[in-house]
């Protein structure tokens, strides 16, 4: 399963996430809620890139961007590349403070305190890697920069993102600025778990991230 440590309040500043701690621990066995959250005031700078094992990813948007939309809440998620085509549920936050995830390994879920896909700033969409069998972000990892992600949304516009890159984080170093950190642009992220699997633990050791940013946009 998934663990997420999350703030209790929506920390939203002109539309997009503060810059928050947020854990993922763990896609198999039970939840690790033991990461607090932690809180620091929103930068108005995009966040340089961190030093990382196997992957160095940037936020920086490539090429064309498209003008941000207005907020409108996810319905349906498509990755041709993976072969992912997947409704969406709402994760909101639980009593603790962590953040929801997802009941099953199907479907994926988006973080209802953050910017809807499309909207300015980094949207959240997080799924399992396996839980029981193959998750809906089973195949995360195999994803390449100029790979394609289609956000259906529920005022029937399509969001249509371009990955940047796809980085993989030790989850002791989770880069919390680098993937929450307030963007200039319409982005998207993509959250699973990743790595060697720890049999001991009952936990995937890293996280993959894929970083994209929103290409385009149709009714």
């Amino acid at each position: 399963m998934l663990s997420l440590s999350l703030t209790r309040s929506r920390v939203m500043v002109a539309g997009q996430l503060a810059a928050i701690t947020l854990g993922m621990v763990g896609c198999s066995g039970e939840p690790d809620a033991t990461l607090r959250p932690s809180v620091s005031a929103p930068s108005r700078v995009v966040p340089p890139v961190l030093g990382l094992s196997r992957v160095a990813p940037s936020p920086e948007p490539r090429g064309l961007k498209a003008a941000s939309l207005a907020r409108s809440s996810p319905v349906r998620l498509q990755i041709a590349a993976i072969g992912v085509d997947t409704g969406l549920m709402d994760l909101g936050l639980r009593s603790d403070g962590s953040m929801e995830v997802p009941p099953g390994g199907f479907p994926a879920g988006w973080y209802t305190g953050a910017p809807t896909p499309g909207e300015l700033g980094p949207a959240i969409i997080a799924g399992h890697i396996d839980m029981n069998g193959p998750g809906v972000f089973y195949k995360l990892h195999l994803m390449k920069p100029g790979n394609l992600v289609t956000v259906t949304r529920a005022d029937r516009s399509k969001a249509v993102f371009r990955v940047a890159e796809v980085g993989q984080f030790p989850k002791a170093h989770f880069p919390t600025d680098l993937v929450y950190g307030n963007i200039d642009h319409a982005g998207l992220r993509l959250i699973t778990c990743g790595g060697n699997f720890n049999s001991q633990s009952g936990h995937y050791e890293d996280n993959i991230v894929v970083f994209a940013d929103l290409v385009s946009s149709s009714l």
